[in-house]
């Protein structure tokens, strides 16, 4: 039996949270261990997203949590943070959808929209009762979102959407898609759109035979003259701008997820290497290339922990810039993904089975490399930052 997952703390960097803290902490843990750990290696199997365990998040106040009323937790963005971290030690595609969920449906209509489109909407989000999914990326443009040619034109008191959108988490079993478009009579200025997923001419479709992220629901969707009314904008969006820092959200929340599948890699690594036996009867753990590799493991995770640790700081002072937050997902997600990959090679050919979270992080980890900002878009990012020059 697996030894109980106790923490990765080699800093003491629990001496800096607080109570509140460290409670938001457990209670995403014991929610990962007790619901999530027992089931996520059939539903990545299966390719199933574990829908069931929805309405335990909305009672746990994960959704939106660090959103003010509405039903929502109201949390800070370091507790938050650290739920994001729990929830993808489980698993990047259970962890997804809760970012999907939180940072790009909640935080949106929270920012952007109207009284009434708040009321109506993020009470049932936060308590996981309708879905939602964040439509942006289109089949032909990704880190160029402002080349959409999703378009909206306004005829009377209505809106006509036409488009199509590409790898869009929970399109399939949402209720309402936050849809970003080019407005016609704006000039082609991005706006941002509640388009409910019933309304006639739009229709989802999953991409299947993926081998990344099969506990999430990964889906595109179209429009065909989809008529919405004119109260469906989001008023308070404008330009490209306003998606951009739905898109921050969501990294800021990954930075830590990707903290969680790496120290769950990490303790796995070494909770195997102190009882697998080779040479002279003796775990493989004394063995110096085991121990380099683990050291190094262990240095960049307590790095990682750090640089999100700071970053949520001034997320919660209000400082935090675009460009601390690409660093933040950038690195992270780089260091998860090769710890996982080291990882492996100490499990041996244990590594690549279902017995053990590892490979099933690094198939995800591909995946949270690539969304939210390629590793190399962070990176340009960064680099315009502190020259003063874009280099895209």
């Amino acid at each position: 039996m697996a030894k109980k997952f106790t923490g990765v703390d080699f800093l003491h960097l629990d001496a800096s949270f607080s109570e509140d803290e460290l409670l938001v902490r457990k209670t995403a843990r014991d929610f990962v261990d007790d619901n999530l750990i027992p089931i996520i290696e059939d539903c990545f199997r299966e390719g199933r997203f574990p829908r069931e365990l929805v309405p335990i998040m909305g009672e746990l106040g994960f959704f939106g949590a660090n959103l003010e009323g509405y039903g929502c937790a109201g949390m800070s963005n370091v507790e938050y943070g650290l739920v994001m971290q729990e929830l993808e030690r489980g698993d990047s595609g259970f962890r997804s959808f809760v970012s999907v969920q939180s940072g790009l449906v909640m935080y949106p209509i929270y920012t952007f929209g109207s009284d009434e489109q708040k009321n109506k909407w993020l009470p049932a989000l936060a308590s996981g009762e309708k879905l939602g999914c964040f439509g942006l990326t289109e089949p032909d443009f990704g880190s160029n979102p402002g080349g959409m040619r999703t378009t909206a034109r306004k005829v009377g008191d209505e809106y006509i959407l036409n488009g199509e959108k590409m790898w869009i988490t929970s399109a399939s079993i949402a209720d309402v898609s936050i849809v970003w478009a080019k407005v016609e009579d704006e000039g082609g200025k991005v706006r941002g759109f509640l388009v409910e997923n019933d309304r006639p001419g739009y229709s989802a479709f999953d991409v299947h035979g993926k081998w990344s992220l099969r506990a999430s629901v990964t889906s595109g969707f179209s429009m065909q003259d989809v008529h919405i009314p004119a109260s469906n904008l989001l008023p308070g969006s404008g330009g490209l701008k306003s998606a951009l820092m739905c898109l921050n959200q969501a990294r800021y929340g990954i930075s830590w997820g990707a903290i969680g599948a790496a120290m769950s890699c990490y303790d796995t690594a070494l909770q195997y290497s102190l009882v697998r036996k080779q040479f002279r009867d003796q775990p493989i753990a004394s063995h110096q290339l085991i121990q380099e590799k683990l050291v190094w493991m262990i240095t960049e995770i307590s790095k990682a922990q750090l640089l999100s640790l700071q970053v949520g700081r001034l997320k919660d002072a209000g400082t935090v810039k675009p460009e601390h937050i690409s660093m933040a997902k950038g690195n992270n997600v780089a260091i998860a993904l090769d710890i996982a990959r080291e990882a492996r090679d100490i499990l041996g050919a244990n590594g690549i089975t279902e017995d053990y979270p590892v490979m099933r992080h690094m198939m995800n980890l591909e995946s949270v490399k690539t969304y939210e900002g390629t590793h190399n878009m962070h990176t340009l990012i960064i680099g315009q930052s502190i020259t003063g020059i874009p280099a895209y």
